[in-house]
């Protein structure tokens, strides 16, 4: 049936953000039991959440009749008392997510262009063609970003660079140096948005919070997320940093009450759960090492990984997809980002790591 109104004019180039498949729903589909069923395909903490945030999760309960904090203040404190940065620099969201919709809000218009990189997180595009801007998509290297060509293919009508290091779905990595370069070249009037989801993964991180924490980069937002390592994805939380005045900005386009109080209580439980966090980024190294060791011995070609997922190119990756589905395993086919012969593989416990392993030897050869 259509519809007696007239719908936003982005929606009809606008496509829907397909996530990792539930193990609900693929236990229904297959008459699987659910229990038996590991997910490997959005990027989540196999350890689960912070010990100390499922604590302090059961004491929020019996509050959940009051609306949360609208501005997180215990959280942004403590963030801010972390980062070592002023608390009217901080922002947040309904995950990082919901950030990236909140600076389109902030900064978006019809015409506009937002520069991205061809394997980008699929998200960035979708937001900017909500907006009804133009999505100027510049080849990969390397399955990375090619810098130099991103500086290349700003314009004076490009408004956002979207980044994201270490990178999704290919999981590359930008230095120190290389960032640095690239932002001091990137025009003032140009928002970079630097996503770091999956930061907290590597040993010894690019940071650029001294940009902005000594006032040097106003055209400079840092998104980062508490549903990687930290293990809150299903509470959806994440904050940005930025100059005074473009938070000041972003807090006028979110709503008022967009984390809820269980979310703020588990976050600042999780900032300081420093042996949760170790733990979950030694068991990360050991099984991107395991995994990318039998993807080597396997003659597999792979995507050097620093975040807590492997890209693999498996042949036909829709096919190893449903056939692991069929064996209990999800991963994330990637033929959205025009990679069909690959799969990207969430880190796993070392128990669901040989699993994986053991079913892709045992279904690649009969899909050869």
């Amino acid at each position: 049936m259509s519809l007696p109104f007239r719908l936003n004019r982005a929606l009809e180039k606008l496509p829907v953000y397909l996530p990792g498949r539930p193990i609900e729903e693929v236990a229904r589909e297959l008459g699987l039991d659910p229990h038996g069923i590991i997910k490997l395909a959005s990027n989540e903490n196999p350890l689960g959440p912070s010990p100390k945030a499922m604590e302090a999760v059961k004491k929020a309960v019996s509050a959940m009749n009051l609306y949360p904090d609208g501005s997180s203040y215990r959280l942004k404190k403590r963030v801010s008392e972390k980062l070592n940065l002023p608390t009217n620099c901080i922002s947040f969201g309904n995950g990082s997510n919901e950030l990236l919709e909140l600076i389109g809000h902030a900064v978006l218009q019809p015409g506009d262009e937002c520069v991205m990189s061809q394997y980008c997180f699929a998200v960035y595009p979708i937001v900017t063609r909500l907006f009804n801007a133009e999505i100027v998509m510049v080849p990969a290297k390397n399955y990375g970003h090619d810098l130099e060509a991103m500086l290349k293919a700003i314009t004076p009508n490009t408004r956002i660079v979207f980044l994201a290091n270490p990178n999704n779905p290919t999981g590359t990595v930008l230095s120190q140096g290389e960032l640095s370069d690239f932002i001091a070249r990137v025009p003032e009037e140009t928002l970079i948005v630097l996503d770091e989801a999956y930061t907290e993964y590597q040993d010894n991180p690019p940071d650029f919070l001294p940009l902005v924490r000594e006032g040097k980069k106003s055209n400079l937002v840092i998104c980062r997320t508490f549903s990687k390592i930290y293990g809150l994805a299903g509470l959806r939380i994440g904050f940005s940093v930025a100059c005074p005045e473009f938070t000041a900005a972003l807090e006028k386009v979110r709503e008022a009450f967009n984390t809820s109080s269980l979310a703020q209580e588990a976050a600042l439980a999780a900032l300081d759960d420093m042996e949760f966090l170790e733990k979950a980024r030694r068991i990360n190294k050991e099984g991107l090492d395991y995994l990318q060791g039998e993807f080597d011995r396997m003659k597999l070609e792979y995507v050097p990984s620093v975040a807590n997922f492997v890209l693999v190119k498996t042949g036909n990756g829709k096919r190893v997809f449903e056939e692991l589905q069929r064996a209990g395993i999800i991963v994330r086919p990637v033929a959205n980002y025009n990679l069909p012969e690959w799969v990207r593989i969430t880190v796993g416990t070392p128990e669901q790591n040989q699993r994986l392993v053991r079913e892709l030897k045992r279904i690649l050869p009969a899909l050869a």
